[in-house]
C-alpha cells in the first residue's frame, strides 16, 4: 500500500496554481494575491483629528484647569470630507469633527468633553501638549511602503487595506472551482422518498461545503448512478468547467465500481490503496483534453470525509498557490477506553477534543467516538477532532499520549 505522504505528493503533483486573474475587491476575496501591493500616497494623506473636539494651538491653552479654564473663540467648524481651507491664529480654535483635516496653526486637537461643547466661545478645562489627538500624516504607512506581499489570502482585513490604498482591483490566483460527484444507484436526493435499498446521498453535500470551506467554488452535480455512460458524461462535463474533480463512491473492487471502471480506460488515473483507515481505496489522475486534476474518493462517508482533510485541502492549497501546510492538531492525553488499530495502516479516529489545564505539558484530552464505522456520520458529526494512530501502533491505552487533528480550532 501507499504511504500517506506519498499519496499527498503524488495529487501535488497534478496541479498548478490557479491562472492570476485581475479581480474587483469582493471577486478577489478568498483568493491569494499574485502581485506585492504598495501605498501609492502615504496614509493618512493629511494631518486629522483622531476626535470630535476643538482644533488648538496647545500653548494657547498653558495653565488651563477646572478652577480657571481657557476661553477661547470658535472661529470655524471643520467637518470630515471638508475641502475649505482653514487657518487658525493663536488665541483662536475651531471645532472639528473625527477624521476631518487639521487647520493651518492648529497643532492639537482636544475631546469635546474636555470642553464645555460651545459653539461661539469654548472653555477647555486642561492642558494639551502639541499632538494630542493627532493622526499625523503618513502615520500609518507612507507613500511607497509595502502594505501586502505576494502570497497573503485576501480576507476582510487584507480587502480594507486594498480599499484604504486605492486598489479597486488586484490580481489574485482565484478560488478553484470544484466540481463535486457522487455515484451509486442506491443514491436518493434529499427531500425525494426513499425505496426499497436506498439511502439519501450526502456525500456530495459534505464534499462541497467542505470545498467552500477551504476557499473553493463548489459545484455538486446530482448523483449519478453506476451506468458507465452517465458516469463518463457527468465526468466530461465537469472536466470541460472545472480546475478539480471530486467523486466518491465506485473506486474498491466491486462488481459496480463505475467510476474505477470509467477512468481505467483513460490511461490517466491511478487506483489503488492506502496505509490510511477509514479511505484506503483511492484514486488520482486527470481527465479531458485540459487534463483536468481529478481524485476519486471512497464511498463511505466518514472515508470520504477523512479523505478531504488528508488529501483534498493540500491540492486546494497548491491550486491558489500556496505552500503545503500540516493538518493543525495538538497534543492530547487519551481518555478511557483504550483503542485498537491495524498495523501497517495509519488510523485517524473521530474524537472529542477538550482543553484540561491540569498538565502543563499536555493541554487536551481525547475521548474516541463510540462509533466509529465508516458510514456512521453522527459520530462524525459530534466530533471536533481526528485522532491520529500510526502505522506501526496496534494498541493505545486510556492515559497515552496521542495527535489530534483539530476540526474546529479548538
Amino acid at each position: 500500500m501507499k504511504s500517506v505522504e506519498q499519496h499527498i505528493r503524488d495529487v501535488l503533483e497534478l496541479v498548478h496554481p490557479t491562472e492570476p486573474t485581475e479581480l474587483d475587491l469582493l471577486q478577489a476575496h478568498g483568493g491569494v494575491l499574485a502581485e506585492p501591493v504598495s501605498a501609492p500616497v502615504s496614509l493618512p494623506r493629511f494631518d486629522n483629528s483622531a476626535v470630535d473636539g476643538y482644533a488648538v494651538v496647545a500653548t494657547d491653552l498653558d495653565g488651563a484647569s477646572e478652577q480657571d479654564p481657557a476661553r477661547l473663540p470658535v472661529v470655524a467648524d471643520i467637518p470630515a470630507g471638508d475641502t475649505a481651507v482653514v487657518t487658525l491664529r493663536p488665541g483662536q480654535c475651531a471645532r472639528i469633527m473625527t477624521g476631518a483635516p487639521l487647520p493651518g496653526g492648529a497643532d492639537a486637537a482636544v475631546p469635546v468633553e474636555w470642553t464645555d461643547g460651545g459653539t461661539g466661545t469654548v472653555t477647555v478645562d486642561r492642558p494639551v501638549t502639541a499632538g494630542n489627538a493627532v493622526r499625523r500624516a503618513g502615520g500609518d504607512v507612507r507613500e511607497g511602503d509595502p502594505v501586502l506581499r505576494s502570497g497573503v489570502r485576501v480576507g476582510p482585513s487584507e480587502t480594507a487595506v486594498l480599499a484604504a490604498v486605492g486598489r479597486g482591483r488586484v490580481r489574485v490566483h482565484p478560488r478553484p472551482r470544484v466540481a463535486v460527484l457522487s455515484t451509486g444507484e442506491e443514491l436518493v436526493e434529499p427531500g425525494a422518498p426513499l425505496g426499497r435499498g436506498q439511502i439519501w446521498e450526502s456525500n456530495s453535500y459534505m464534499l462541497a461545503t467542505a470545498v467552500r470551506d477551504a476557499d473553493g467554488v463548489a459545484s455538486r452535480h446530482a448523483a449519478t448512478g453506476d451506468d458507465p455512460d452517465s458516469v463518463r458524461e457527468a465526468i466530461e462535463d465537469a472536466a470541460a468547467r472545472s480546475d478539480l474533480i471530486l467523486t466518491t463512491g465506485g473506486v474498491s473492487m466491486g462488481a459496480y465500481d463505475a467510476v474505477k471502471e470509467v477512468l481505467s480506460r483513460l490511461g490517466t488515473v491511478w487506483f489503488g490503496k492506502v496505509a490510511v483507515q477509514p479511505g484506503m481505496p483511492q484514486g488520482a489522475g486527470t481527465v479531458g483534453h485540459d487534463r483536468t486534476p481529478i481524485l476519486t474518493l471512497p464511498g463511505n462517508p466518514v472515508s470520504a470525509f477523512v479523505s478531504f482533510q488528508l488529501f483534498v485541502r493540500p491540492l486546494l492549497r497548491a491550486l491558489r498557490g500556496l505552500p503545503p501546510d500540516p493538518l493543525p492538531s495538538v497534543r492530547a492525553r487519551l481518555a478511557a477506553p483504550g483503542l485498537t488499530s491495524p498495523y501497517g495502516r495509519r488510523s485517524y479516529l473521530r474524537a472529542v477534543l477538550e482543553r484540561d489545564g491540569s498538565d502543563p505539558e499536555v493541554a487536551h484530552t481525547a475521548e474516541l467516538a463510540a462509533r466509529q464505522g465508516s458510514h456512521q456520520l453522527s459520530a462524525l458529526a459530534d466530533s471536533n477532532a481526528l485522532v491520529v494512530v500510526p502505522e506501526e501502533v496496534t494498541e493505545l491505552a486510556s492515559g497515552d499520549v496521542v495527535e489530534a487533528v483539530t476540526l474546529d480550532g479548538t
